[in-house]
């Protein structure tokens, strides 16, 4: 910021110390008017010195020529027209000298300090000419007459540029504040914009976690139990043909159970894409996308008809049992309902810790626990070695490695703890504890 309170807007575009050309041409402008008037007063102040015409013009043009420095300089300009005062020159120079230096940004008490020796001298200089007028019969008033046109004509000199100088300063420190603040404000809009896409971009990624999630939460146990069925089913096709018709019923009741699951999570993904898509078009706010996305996620990781609860854990466990797993559930504490998100979770750590078994155990005798305690909910599933090696190698059933994965996050996501490992006696053990949510 220069002195005068000016502010350069990016790179300055002008001659030296101006920062745009229009600045110098009104300067310069300025400067030739103060040095032709200071030039031709002058000559009216060689002769009454007692100097050779030129002497005095010359001075006049110097002093006049110093209105160039106002900008960078305005003390010395002001600090000049105090100095030529007593010559009766530069009128013009103290007028625009106050002006700029009251709008500059130096100390009040300096702005003040030279506004008022400017003043003195105007009013020293008018009164000794305006006594000197009198005397010589120039002037016809009155002698009290004088002081009060010494005291008008200094006010008049030095009041009116100090107080617009010091209304443009006021003016234009409070736009400049105001840009400032705008820039600010710019700045920070900005930040928040990236911040949310970093954000959406976050909550998208985690969708589409959560949701994988839930689909092999979903299928998986159902798909599993549906190969395990079918194997069974030709197995025993030729040999019990009875037991043959239960197994094909099962298999056609779970795959019913996992396309309608199905068909459920696709239709809520369906209709975030399809307002994602008309969005993009200007069909619908951006709001409304947002409403629909989050009541998607919502839905999308298993909140479909309240989703899965313990009181199905039963269920769970008895379809396993008609699939040939030799499977126990015990259930320790006082039973009570918790919070549909803990309620979910336990539920699926039992679910993916069956399909575990089914796919690398099969036959495997496991033992379900289930303990409500005071403060938490802990479930512990665990299956002994295979009866017959290599019975889950016979089913072919395939493995991503996401399942142990999806429990732990599930866990983790209410504040739980979730290990998972082989047993000494070579079977293998899930456990978890989830802080109770009563609801």
């Amino acid at each position: 910021m220069t002195t005068t309170g000016e502010v350069h807007e990016g790179a300055a575009t002008g001659p030296w110390w101006w920062a745009r050309w229009r600045s110098a041409v009104l300067d310069i402008s300025l400067a030739a008017v103060s040095a032709v008037e200071c030039a031709l007063e002058g000559i009216q102040f060689s002769r009454d010195a007692g100097l050779p015409v030129p002497v005095g013009t010359a001075f006049g043009l110097f002093a006049g020529v110093t209105l160039l420095l106002r900008r960078k300089w305005p003390l010395a300009v002001v600090l000049v027209s105090i100095a030529i005062t007593p010559a009766q020159m530069g009128f013009l120079l103290g007028l625009v000298g106050l002006y700029t230096l009251a709008a500059s940004e130096l100390p009040r008490r300096i702005i003040g300090a030279l506004a008022g020796m400017s003043f003195v001298g105007m009013f020293i200089v008018t009164y000794v000419r305006a006594h000197q007028g009198m005397v010589r019969g120039d002037l016809s008033i009155a002698g009290g007459f004088i002081p009060f046109l010494s005291v008008t004509t200094a006010l008049g000199m030095t009041a009116p540029p100090v107080l617009l100088g010091m209304y443009v300063g006021a003016r234009r420190r409070l736009m400049e504040s105001l840009r400032e603040r705008a820039d600010s404000l710019e700045r920070e809009l900005m930040l928040l914009a990236e911040r949310a896409e970093e954000r959406a971009e976050w909550a998208r990624n985690e969708e589409r976690t959560r949701i994988a999630r839930e689909m092999h939460d979903v299928v998986a146990h159902r798909v599993s139990l549906m190969v395990v069925h079918a194997a069974a089913l030709q197995a025993v096709a030729r040999k019990d043909p009875e037991k043959a018709v239960r197994n094909a019923a099962l298999v056609g009741d779970m795959g019913r159970q996992a396309l309608t699951e199905l068909r459920e999570m696709l239709g809520v993904l369906r209709t975030g894409e399809g307002l994602a898509g008309r969005s993009a078009q200007g069909d619908v706010p951006l709001a409304a996308v947002g409403a629909a996305a989050a009541a998607a996620a919502s839905r999308a990781v298993g909140d479909f008809s309240e989703g899965p609860c313990l009181a199905e854990l039963e269920e769970l466990i008895g379809q396993s049992a008609a699939a040939g797993m030799v499977v126990h559930l015990s259930v320790e504490g006082e039973v009570r309902m918790y919070a549909r998100e803990v309620e979910q979770t336990a539920y699926r750590v039992v679910q993916e810790a069956l399909t575990n078994v089914h796919k690398h155990a099969a036959g495997a005798k496991t033992h379900v626990r289930l303990a409500h305690r005071s403060a938490e909910i802990a479930m512990q599933v665990e299956n002994e070695p295979p009866s017959e090696p290599g019975s889950a190698e016979s089913a072919r059933l395939p493995s991503g490695g996401n399942g142990l994965i999806g429990m732990k996050e599930r866990v983790s996501a209410l504040g739980g703890v979730f290990v998972s490992g082989p047993t000494d006696a070579g079977g293998f053990r899930v456990s978890a504890v989830i802080p109770a949510q009563v609801a």
